[in-house]
């Protein structure tokens, strides 16, 4: 990432700058602030968990804390019989590789936005307000490895769109936004 790069040589700028400008108690002070922005930087980069998907795009970005659904029972389950759902939650549901999926709002009692994303982590398709209890199939194209579901309206909202990237230890290190 860039700003990784760009670590070394701006620690070297700011340290001779604060060696010519300023006393020694301000320099450690101003030193150990420049390393815990640094680090927290860092840190948020490569922040990758299960339970924890992040979105970005021309839009801006996101984070959404997610429950994982990657076995064929848990699939079948999903979001079924969920009354409400916090603005920032979702389910995530993996796949074993890439294939044509297709949803329904069977059981599903709140309306659904559902991101359909390729193994590279590029947003193929998203699907808005799903009907709960609708029983019409949802297709979401073919080659996807994972699909997020998020409250209804939220993607239009927020402005998640065909081409919008995901970032999730879900995707290889072939990703256009890898974990690490």
């Amino acid at each position: 990432m860039t700003q990784v790069g760009l670590q070394g040589p701006l620690l070297v700028l700011v340290s001779v700058w604060v060696r010519l400008q300023f006393g020694a108690a301000l320099r450690v002070v101003l030193a150990g602030l420049l390393m815990v922005a640094l680090f927290a930087g860092s840190a948020f980069a490569n922040d990758c968990r299960d339970d924890t998907v992040f979105l970005r795009g021309d839009w801006g970005s996101s984070r959404f804390t997610v429950d994982v659904v990657d076995t064929v029972r848990s699939r079948a389950r999903g979001l079924m019989f969920v009354e409400e759902m916090p603005r920032s939650s979702g389910m995530l549901f993996v796949y074993p590789r890439p294939s044509a999926v297709s949803f329904w709002m069977k059981n599903t009692l709140i309306p659904l936005d559902m991101i359909f994303v390729d193994p590279r982590g590029v947003v193929q398709k998203v699907h808005h307000n799903a009907v709960p209890g609708d029983l019409t199939r949802i297709p979401g194209g073919r080659g996807i490895l994972v699909v997020l579901e998020i409250n209804g309206g939220l993607a239009r909202d927020m402005g998640i769109s065909k081409g919008s990237v995901m970032r999730h230890p879900a995707f290889g290190k072939d990703a256009v936004w890898a974990c690490g």
